[in-house]
């Protein structure tokens, strides 16, 4: 059982910007927060959607660091936000409602991939934690004001990762199974597509609707700082001199283009009334059928998800457990 996933013909494509998609869209007085919003394709979400009107809130652990980043974008405002520590996100969400503003647009961002092993003071997995756990909690507490929106969306941003892993609902902490780093992250990938999944199904009659986007490999955003040299060489991402590799065909994308289907996935209205589903590209993902799934595995040309990442069951299923490990 899957999510229907049928692109849309958006006119944009792997090549495109986010100014590209946000071209001719007002978002005068409209209120977003961009996790991650002060640094890679989280820095130019920010930027693009203050540029086109909206008031922009951009949580940080680091606010003094968040705020030098974001000298060059006046107006966007800056709050305190761990998403590792359970009372901060709480903090932060009861500021937000207590400024008495809707929610159009949230952005969750903020991520981390293939870290050794590292557990948060609950004991959980901290890619897990960091990635899902910590903006599942973000969209619960903040969920009065995405409702007082009247027409809000919620954007998780995934990766072509997931295919590394889907989600073990037996060893989520890896407690029994050997720690494998990618695979910690494929399982956090996976958990940002399935949470669009259930949390479009639970938002759609309040008009909150989510979204989920594989970004394409952008090597000089800070997210791969934990890959050896050799590890970044053999995936194609840098040539023989170190020096980025720019294709976007092959996913091999700068940081406009990166944070292009973020924006178009928070605008565009060619989504008006749909949800759920997992984008890339500028556009809806197709669905990768099983005798094609070594095809694709094998090369990052061909856009599309499996299965298991946009399954209904499992995102049902991982809403419960996140709320039990969220208390």
């Amino acid at each position: 059982m899957t999510t229907a996933q049928q692109p849309v013909g958006s006119g944009f494509g792997a090549a495109s910007t986010a100014e590209d998609v946000i071209e001719g869209i007002d978002l005068t007085g409209k209120v977003a927060i961009v996790t991650g919003g002060y640094s890679g394709i989280g820095l130019e979400t920010a930027r693009v959607l203050r540029g086109a009107g909206a008031e922009v809130v951009v949580p940080a652990r680091d606010p003094e660091r968040a705020a030098a980043a974001l000298k060059d974008v006046p107006g966007v405002e800056v709050e305190h936000l761990d998403l590792l520590d359970p009372a901060s996100v709480d903090a932060f969400a009861e500021k937000f409602l207590a400024s008495g503003r809707p929610l159009h647009i949230l952005v969750n961002s903020a991520g981390i991939m293939a870290t050794p092993l590292t557990r948060d003071a609950r004991g959980y997995e901290v890619q897990f934690a960091t990635n899902h756990l910590g903006h599942f909690q973000l969209v619960e507490r903040l969920w009065p004001a995405l409702v007082a929106a009247h027409g809000a969306r919620v954007v998780s941003v995934s990766s072509r990762g997931f295919r590394f892993a889907g989600v073990d609902f037996d060893d989520l902490n890896f407690e029994h199974r050997p720690y494998e780093p990618f695979v910690a992250y494929g399982q956090s990938k996976t958990a940002n597509a399935l949470f669009a999944v259930e949390l479009d199904r639970r938002g759609r009659a309040e008009r909150v609707r989510a979204f989920s986007v594989h970004p394409g490999t952008i090597i000089d955003t800070g997210l791969a700082k934990h890959l050896s040299d050799d590890v970044i060489r053999a995936a194609g991402a840098v040539d023989a001199q170190g020096r980025p590799v720019r294709d976007p065909d092959r996913q091999l994308k700068t940081v406009p283009q990166g944070a292009a289907t973020s924006v178009w996935c928070a605008t565009s209205p060619r989504l008006d009334g749909r949800g759920g589903d997992y984008c890339e590209n500028c556009d809806i993902s197709p669905l990768v059928a099983a005798a094609d799934e070594d095809t694709w595995r094998a090369g990052a040309e061909t856009p599309g998800v499996l299965g298991y990442a946009v399954d209904p069951e499992a995102a049902a299923r991982l809403w419960e457990v996140s709320e039990r490990l969220t208390a």
